[in-house]
């Protein structure tokens, strides 16, 4: 991924997450593969975990520990209706954005 990319990602990072924690629960290196297999391979793993620290804080999700066979006890991530409604203001705000920019990609001037 190029810095531009990076550094737009970086500002849709939250809403992706949601999105994906809006089909089913995950953890977080389900996460981080779901991503990485649909072409975001610069994504680090503490870049996700951060990122879930932070909506676990702010009250998006609900959290469940579930034994791992391989080590400690791993820590799912479901949607609440706090996060359902966070989720819908985000592609409110994608479809805004995207249409914007649309206008402007395609505005030769016309005006």
């Amino acid at each position: 991924m190029g810095r531009q990319t990076t550094e737009m990602l970086k500002g849709v990072l939250e809403g992706i997450v949601l999105g994906i924690l809006s089909a089913r629960p995950a953890y977080g290196y389900e996460i981080t593969a779901w991503l990485r297999d649909r072409g975001f391979a610069g994504i680090a793993e503490g870049t996700i975990y951060a990122l879930l620290v932070r909506i676990e804080q702010r009250g998006l999700v609900d959290v469940e520990k579930v034994p791992s066979e391989k080590g400690p006890p791993r820590k799912v991530y479901s949607l609440n209706a706090s996060g359902h409604e966070r989720l819908n203001e985000f592609w409110n705000d994608w479809s805004f954005l995207a249409a914007r920019l649309e206008e402007l990609r395609t505005d030769k001037g016309e005006k």
